[in-house]
């Protein structure tokens, strides 16, 4: 566990409660009596109202709770920017989630925030993205994160066709087309397809296996792009 969500958790565990000891604390959150007495000391110093004292345990009021974490303006626009770039070039669901976050941060902000969302001057229009780049976008997304076999008609830069059954791994975002980075059963080797070049896919049912070397971490190591 990280240490701010072990802050987070043992101000919940104090909130409306009897003393809680720090033993208690140490035992529910598996680390040291002495690391809780140091937490413990790092809240009162940033302002939580803890009372108690160490050996006789601790309590905090129940109506206390962490303030909401804001975001702020440079955030605010990157969470803008990144949603409209998606909304614009990252196919129908994707484009659709983007709209639907925005609006539940909206509606989480307060009014000045909202406001800075709402005005910010940043737009991702989709003008010189091939249409062909983002209609297999969804269909690739699912059978990536369901690890399914797929097979496509694909034709490469030269025109020549193949049709290819792969293990999809990841999708790259080159700034005006996608790629799909898989492991193609034709050459036995990691491969890198252009949304764009595909004319046909289909997407099976069986799950191809979690094969040490041909997962996309190996891909990346392949091209250079991992650890």
């Amino acid at each position: 566990m990280r240490r701010a969500d072990r802050l987070f958790e043992i101000v919940q565990m104090l909130r409306g409660r009897r003393l809680t000891t720090a033993a208690q604390l140490a035992r529910w959150l598996e680390v040291s009596e002495r690391t809780i007495y140091r937490d413990v000391a790092d809240l009162l110093a940033t302002g939580v109202p803890i009372e108690g004292e160490a050996g006789m345990g601790y309590r905090i009021a129940a109506h206390f709770d962490l303030p909401p974490l804001m975001f702020t303006r440079n955030e605010i626009e990157a969470l803008t920017m990144g949603a409209r770039v998606v909304e614009s070039w990252g196919g129908p669901s994707l484009a659709q989630g983007a709209r639907a976050a925005l609006g539940k941060i909206a509606s989480a902000l307060p009014p000045d925030k909202r406001a800075t969302l709402e005005a910010a001057p940043l737009f991702a229009p989709d003008i010189g993205v091939d249409g062909r780049c983002t209609a297999w976008i969804d269909a690739v997304r699912a059978a990536i994160a369901a690890r399914r076999w797929i097979q496509v008609d694909y034709h490469d830069v030269g025109g020549a066709a193949t049709q290819r059954r792969l293990r999809p791994l990841g999708l790259y975002f080159w700034g005006d087309c996608w790629s799909l980075a898989a492991w193609c059963e034709l050459r036995q080797d990691f491969r890198s397809f252009r949304l764009d070049r595909i004319t046909a896919l289909h997407t099976f049912d069986e799950r191809y296996p979690d094969e040490q070397g041909k997962r996309l971490r190996d891909f990346l190591r392949a091209v250079g792009a991992g650890e």
